[in-house]
């Protein structure tokens, strides 16, 4: 599965090439700059459900309220409500979900549980968080750099910290 794009979901910075990250730099910067959040009715009557296995305040809270800014709905599932690859494989997961709604969030523990729940879902999949990726950490420390520093060409980042799913996808999107 690709990714950044209409129609497709986001599992990794390694499906993008530099234009679609410019993109979605570009659209987040539109939301985030302007009154553009709080006019638009890109999601109006669309639905998403996060599916979070790992915690996280910032992570579901800026998806809920960007849904409600965008017109759009937002289901919250805590682990114990699916049971995924316990009680249901991703595989029915994913096809239960897809026909329910129009974006799944997946922040899970493991990379490969994302790519399953893509493979057999007929809405795109998001990676909030896995193992080996965190995208959208990635694409927000881009955009606070293009916002402080003017902009991304010729700027040199060092990352300090664990060698983790940030670090990993800033690496892949330093690479584009």
């Amino acid at each position: 599965m690709a990714a950044g794009v209409k129609g497709r979901g986001l599992l990794d910075i390694e499906s993008l090439d530099r234009s679609e990250i410019e993109a979605i730099l570009e659209r987040a910067r539109y939301f985030q700059l302007s009154e553009g959040i709080k006019r638009s009715e890109v999601l109006r009557g669309k639905m998403i459900v996060n599916l979070f296995y790992e915690a996280s305040t910032r992570t579901r809270v800026s998806f809920e309220a960007s849904m409600v800014h965008l017109r759009g709905h937002a289901i919250y599932l805590a682990p114990g409500d699916v049971g995924l690859n316990t009680r249901e494989s991703a595989a029915d997961v994913a096809g239960v979900l897809s026909r329910w709604v129009d974006i799944i969030t997946a922040r899970v523990f493991e990379h490969e549980t994302v790519e399953e729940l893509a493979q057999f879902s007929t809405s795109p999949v998001i990676n909030a968080l896995s193992d080996r990726e965190h995208p959208l950490q990635a694409f927000a420390d881009l955009l606070t750099i293009q916002e402080h520093c003017g902009g991304l060409p010729g700027k040199k980042l060092a990352y300090v910290g664990d060698g983790n799913n940030v670090a990993h996808s800033l690496l892949l999107t330093g690479a584009r």
